[in-house]
Order: C-alpha cells, then structure tokens, then sequence
C-alpha cells in the first residue's frame, strides 16, 4: 500500500525502450585490470556537452554519438553511469568545484568546467580511485584543447579527492540537485516534506520494472529473473541489472520493460478485452502493449511515423499487434466515435526525473504553459471524438497541476457532457495512497521509497452523457 502523498517517505513515457544502466555505482568504480579508460570518459564527455550545451536529450545524444557506438558492454556501462551520475548530482558538483576555485570560471572555458564535472562525478560519487579519475581525465584535456588550464583541472581535482567528502557533508543534496524552480513548484503543490522526498528519490538510481505479456507466466518468469512481483504485476528487479536486450525472455518477447506506475492509467479502463481502444500519441508503445496483451483491440495514433515504426517494433517482439495511424489528433477523424479512449498526453515529464535525469536540465518553467497548452487542445479533440456513454483515460508522467488537475478541471467547465468517473482504491489494489480526493490518480516518485520508488503519474477517468 502506498504512503499517504504527504508522506516523507520517483518511466516512463518512453519506458518501452529504455536500456537501464549496466551498472551500480560500486561496480562501475573500482579500477582494476581492465578498468574502463579513456574512451568511455571521452563518450561520456561527447554525451555531457550535447545535453548541457546544445540541449540534446540523454539517450539521443548517446544514439548519435560514434563513439559510444564504438565501445564494449562494459565501458558503455561505466559511461552511461558517468554520464547519469554528472546530471543526477550536478548541483552538488558545481558547488564543489566552485568551493575549490578562487573565482568562477569564465563563460569561454565550459569544457574545463564539464571536464572537472566529469571528474568531480568519479571522486565523489562514484568511488573512482583518485589517482584514475584525475588522470584519466586530465588526459581528456589533450583532445578538448583546454590549452594551459590543464594545470587548473589537475589541481581540482587533486583537491577534491582530499577534501570532496567534508565539502559534500555542507550540503542538502535534495535543493541542491533540484533546480529551483522545480523545487519551488513542488513546495508550493505538495508541501515541503513531500517536495524533500521527491527530490531525495531523484537521486538514487531506479529499479527496472517490467510487464509480462502473459499473466499466467509472471510468477515464472519472476523467478527465472529473480525478480520481486509488485502489486499490480509488475515485476521489479534491482539496479544495475544489465541490458535488458541480454536478459531471459527479452528475445523470446515475455515481457516489456515500463515503469509500475506508467501501467496504472491503462489500468482505470477496467476490462478491455474485445473492446476496440483508441491511443492517441501512442509512441513508443508502453501502453498500446498494455491494452493488446489485456486482449484489446487497439488503434494506436501518433503524430510521428517514425515513433510509430518504432511501435510496431516492440510490439512485433513481443508477438502483438494493433492497428496504427500516423496524424494530429487536433486533426484526425475515425470513421466512427470509439467508445474507449487513452490520452497518454506529451509533457514536461517531470514524474521521470529518477530514470531521466536529463530532464532537470533540459526543462524551463515555459515548458510548463506550452505543453498545458497542447494538452487542452488534445483533451478537447478526444473528447469530441468520444462516442456518448464512452469512456476516457487522461494520462500524463508530469508532477505539475497545470499538466494534470488544472486540465482536467478547464475540459469540465467548457465540457458540460464531460464528468470525472472516479475510481475506487480496489480497482488498483496496493495503490489506496495514490487515489487523490476526488477519485483521479497520483502517484509520486517517493511512493515505495523503500522498494526504489516510481514515477510520478497523473490520471483520470472521465465519462461523456
């Protein structure tokens, strides 16, 4: 069961395709013979500047990058967690570095300023042994032509490595790592307690969950993976516990990997077997698997062919179909008014920050009104196209009230033949904490804390006269 939202005690959109890191941060420490060098610091360092320069995502930087096409498993591993690690503690580190620094570095050395980054991450939070991490990269310095400050990151980063610890012990990681305005948000929406444990639960690496196709094999395959079954059916295995793509049952289709919470909201339909269900913005498929393993007949819609192709993809592995359409839903009309109807609306994605710690990074507080925006034109097209009597299931991975409630509560008002249908705690046994006062669904990235936590989902239910 669930702590109440208030609590003390964080998928995903995209969950279908995401390749966990290889490694927990003891693993990827230690150098040993063998240890990761070079070439996945300087993968790493590639990745870093396309998300914190030129405002990339995570996992496209590293798609695009040759160099990390260019490494093995396990320096893939250790860049990855390097990577994750710089972003996940970036606020932490920066204050670190400046600690050490007798005044801030200019706007023109910003590579020395993500080189000390990436060493500051092995020092001190990654367990690196000093003499690797500052060497190693005080040798990336030659390829990023940091001319004479090479002398700067050496001396540093030595001085972290003696005194990093007792600098870390100053500070309240949870504000730190949290920009603020996204801790300032979160105050305000859920208190400050309930913003503390969000924000503690982003800095710990997540679980994988995954979603096995057939119910019936879900304790079989728990235990061939040596898994834990969640309520709800997800199965939960540690971090660190490898790609996906090497693990049993990921070539012969069994299961998918997505989030416990981003399985809820499909949830909320109730049986859907031999029921045709409409997906709209569908990509890349979490939940149009979700419907088709429950028996539905699914029209999944998207606006982008190439994430459709990419659903029909995971679908195609995991021995599922369903139909697709590639459109704007602002735009598309069926053929006739389906009476069943998921919005797994675009957003900030701010319930992800736990598995995306790139997000923090990436997001500004415009992001907020241009994507409450998009999904008030979303809500208002499915609801036209709602048959009468049908049901719709508003969903989105976004802790903010305006991506949530607030739409909810504007479709209402200019929709008099639209009404929340709120559902009961024991339609989603273990999950009482996230049924919010007026029947939606919230759960919070420190729900389960002590089993590694979930994302953090806004749902609702509604019904047309």
């Amino acid at each position: 069961m669930l702590p109440p939202a208030g609590d003390g005690a964080v998928a995903a959109a995209g969950a279908a395709c995401y390749i966990p890191r290889a490694m927990t941060d003891s693993q990827a420490s230690a150098p040993k013979t063998g240890a990761p060098g070079e070439a996945p610091r300087r993968a790493a360092f590639d990745v870093l500047r396309q998300v914190l320069r030129r405002g990339s995502d995570l996992e496209g930087a590293i798609a695009h990058s040759p160099r990390w096409q260019q490494l093995g498993a396990r320096d893939k591993a250790f860049a990855r967690q390097l990577a994750a690690t710089v972003l996940r503690r970036l606020g932490q580190i920066d204050a670190a570095i400046a600690a050490c620094l007798d005044k801030p570095l200019k706007a023109k050395l910003n590579a020395v300023q993500d080189l000390l980054r990436l060493g500051a991450a092995q020092v001190l939070f990654m367990e690196v042994a000093a003499h690797a991490a500052v060497g190693e990269t005080v040798g990336l310095a030659t390829g990023v032509r940091v001319g004479p400050h090479k002398g700067l990151l050496n001396a540093v980063l030595r001085r972290l490595a003696r005194e990093g610890l007792d600098v870390l012990g100053e500070h309240d990681p949870a504000a730190l790592n949290t920009p603020d305005w996204l801790w300032r948000r979160w105050t305000a929406t859920y208190g400050e307690a309930t913003a503390r444990a969000i924000a503690e639960q982003h800095l710990r690496e997540p679980p994988l969950d995954l979603s096995v196709v057939d119910p019936d094999q879900r304790d079989a395959w728990a235990a061939k993976l040596g898994a834990t079954v969640l309520p709800g059916g997800t199965l939960r295995l540690p971090p660190g516990t490898g790609d996906v793509r090497r693990l049993p049952g990921y070539d012969a289709g069994a299961w998918w990997v997505q989030d416990a919470a981003a399985a809820l909201p499909v949830r909320l339909l109730g049986d859907v077997a031999d029921r045709e269900v409409v997906d709209l913005c569908a990509a890349p498929g979490g939940k149009t698997a979700q419907l088709a393993a429950a028996g539905a007949r699914v029209l999944a819609v998207d606006r982008s062919v190439e994430r459709l192709q990419q659903l029909v993809g995971n679908l195609e592995r995991l021995s599922l179909a369903a139909a697709t359409v590639a459109a704007e839903v602002q735009d598309w009309q069926p053929p006739q008014q389906p009476e069943t109807i998921l919005v797994d609306a675009p957003c900030t994605a701010t319930g992800t920050l736990r598995r995306h710690p790139d997000i923090a990074r990436l997001k500004q507080p415009a992001d907020v009104p241009f994507m409450a925006d998009l999904q008030a034109e979303l809500l208002d097209a499915a609801a036209q196209l709602l048959a009468p009597g049908g049901t719709l299931v508003y969903a989105v991975c976004s802790l903010e009230p305006e991506e949530g409630p607030e739409r909810i509560a504007a479709l209402l008002e200019a929709r008099g033949e639209m009404s929340r249908a709120p559902f009961a705690p024991e339609e989603i046994p273990g999950f009482s904490g996230a049924v919010t006062a007026e029947g939606d669904l919230r759960t919070l990235p420190h729900h389960w804390a002590e089993s590694g936590g979930m994302d953090g989902f806004y749902a609702c239910r509604l019904r047309k006269a």
